[in-house]
């Protein structure tokens, strides 16, 4: 129902200290915009939650009630599961708390953050969590998925870092877990996604970042981008993991290193980083520079904060996405000429193929370390669809599943669970893959009624 009675909507108001908001209160659309605008979703109730008590009467009641039950972090994932239709939604946007321990480099981040809320603290101290890219991105989210980023070559995923968390289970209980403490469902949140709770609270180890170090891009035209391509696939075998590069392709955007006369044309750009020095990384950076003709190039010392936030531009909220995405042990010359062919038609000036380096330490740990599975791939490539007029809807999508379908044969047949979009719920076996027995075990074992279902779903029974 998306009016409920008053008086069963009074008595959770009652139970929280954050409050609720129904169809026509003067907060409500903006609570139930997020990142995506493709989602278009009426829940029935939104809990602004304050703390883990208002998370614990929330659940109570979603279970009570028998409402569907979504659960809004940073509102940030791609396929919308934020919201849902008639139900609840437990939101998390007011729990962005973070404290950090620089003794025992260690911090408590609340399941609101944001990448930036983050960064803010932690590198008040020159510390630092492996996180991802857009410092507007929710930390919970990111983190159930398995987390990878700049800093994940150098020391690991994000789920490699987590120590512990608190989390309210589907039971109405709240549960400290970690290595020792309920291991398996421990396990189950580094890489399983939202299938076993709310995260209120998540335990990082910290590692010495910053507070600048050495990051920027180095851009070449499209036309060479067959060498460049090549000779990056090659490059990286032979990185050590402190230096990390990824490549963007895509028309260029207005970029103040850029000549006027090549904004809008076809690019592919390296993106450098590395925690170390500039006179450390040089040597690899006079070698991408030997790539092809540069168009443009911005290297050198910079904050950290800033360089998580120089990405925020192009991936910012009100845009209409849609996303597909492999992941890859290896580019072949095959694999490349398809990311090429693709990028030179793509349907918008906002569109763009991503290919995110992984390896090094993110690889170290076995398969079965964590949730996470995919510890033998080298790249996760997302084709980024991104436009404003909903008019554009079916020609960028189409342009998205072509190149997917394209791609497909040189792929390693699995996907990172964070870049999969509301219509393929087929592929979630590939995102969890030879850990999916396990996690349904402990799915059947928290979560049997699968009241946490709104997110890439692990169907108890199935």
């Amino acid at each position: 129902m998306t009016k409920m009675n008053s008086e069963v909507v009074a008595g959770l108001r009652a139970a929280l200290r954050g409050p609720v908001l129904e169809p026509g209160d003067p907060d409500y659309d903006a609570a139930r915009t997020i990142w995506n605008a493709m989602i278009e979703r009426r829940p029935a109730l939104i809990a602004r939650c304050t703390g883990t008590a208002d998370v614990l009467a929330a659940v109570g009641f979603a279970r009570q009630h028998g409402l569907p039950l979504a659960v809004r972090g940073g509102g940030h994932n791609i396929a919308g599961n934020a919201l849902c239709d008639d139900g609840l939604v437990i939101d998390l946007s007011d729990m962005r708390g973070v404290h950090v321990d620089p003794q025992a480099c260690l911090a408590w981040v609340d399941g609101g953050a944001l990448l930036s809320d983050v960064d803010h603290e932690t590198q008040a101290f020159a510390l630092a969590v492996p996180l991802g890219i857009n410092s507007t991105t929710g930390v919970g989210g990111l983190t159930l998925g398995g987390g990878f980023g700049w800093l994940s070559r150098a020391y690991g995923l994000t789920v490699d870092s987590l120590v512990g968390a608190e989390i309210v289970t589907a039971d109405g209980l709240r549960r400290h877990i970690g290595p020792r403490q309920e291991p398996d469902l421990f396990w189950a949140i580094r890489g399983g996604g939202g299938n076993f709770g709310v995260v209120t609270r998540f335990e990082f180890a910290l590692h010495g970042v910053g507070p600048d170090v050495t990051a920027g891009l180095v851009v070449f035209p499209h036309a060479e981008g067959r060498d460049v391509l090549r000779r990056y696939r090659d490059l990286v075998d032979t990185l050590p993991n402190d230096v990390s590069i990824w490549a963007v392709l895509r028309k260029a955007p207005p970029l103040p290193f850029l000549p006027a006369d090549v904004h809008g044309t076809g690019m592919v750009a390296l993106a450098v980083f590395s925690p170390q020095p500039p006179a450390q990384v040089a040597p690899v950076v006079d070698e991408v520079r030997g790539f092809g003709t540069v168009l443009g190039e911005h290297v050198g010392a910079m904050p950290y904060t800033a360089w998580q936030k120089v990405f925020d531009p192009l991936l910012a909220p009100g845009a209409r996405n849609y996303w597909k995405s492999h992941n890859f042990r290896h580019l072949s010359d095959e694999a490349l000429d398809v990311v090429l062919r693709y990028a030179a038609a793509v349907p918008t000036p906002h569109c763009e193929i991503f290919l995110g380096l992984i390896g090094g330490r993110a690889n170290e740990p076995a398969p079965d370390a964590t949730a996470y599975p995919h510890r033998d791939i080298q790249f996760a490539m997302n084709v980024h669809g991104r436009w404003l007029d909903a008019a554009d809807d079916e020609r960028v999508t189409g342009w998205a599943r072509e190149f997917f379908a394209a791609a497909a044969p040189h792929a390693a047949g699995s996907v990172y669970v964070n870049f999969l979009t509301q219509d393929e719920a087929a592929r979630v076996r590939e995102a969890y893959g030879a850990n999916y027995d396990r996690l349904l075990q402990v799915k059947e074992r928290y979560d049997p009624q699968n009241l946490f279902r709104f997110n890439h779903n692990i169907r108890p029974g199935g």
